[in-house]
């Protein structure tokens, strides 16, 4: 059980292509948007589809699927674990963000 404490899957949709990241060590990142659908019934019965954003982190070896397979609009499906950082800008205001730290991908679709 251990494992499934801090588990996300997700299949969406790129928003962007990904951000490709590179460290003066020789290591890479990728970073990208990832939209998923949901949709419900209104009180009138209507129905309401609406589209969340998730913020993807890729490390290592899979940065280089990233790389070269994964672009705008393609359809994956990514396992990782959540994730929270905060920093400063240059005015000193904290912000914050919740990233998911993919460890699997999966290319769907075409």
């Amino acid at each position: 059980m251990k494992t499934l404490r801090n588990k996300v899957q997700l299949i969406g949709r790129l928003g962007q292509d990904p951000e490709i990241i590179n460290f003066e060590d020789g290591n890479k990142m990728a970073k990208f948007s990832l939209a998923t659908d949901d949709s419900y019934k209104d009180k009138n019965g209507q129905k309401v589809e609406r589209a969340y954003w998730h913020n993807i982190i890729v490390k290592g070896g899979l940065v280089k699927i990233v790389e070269e397979y994964i672009t705008k609009g393609k359809e994956i499906a990514v396992e990782g674990k959540l994730t929270n950082r905060s920093w400063e800008d240059k005015d000193g205001k904290k912000h914050y963000t919740t990233e998911i730290l993919c460890n699997e991908l999966l290319m769907l679709g075409k």
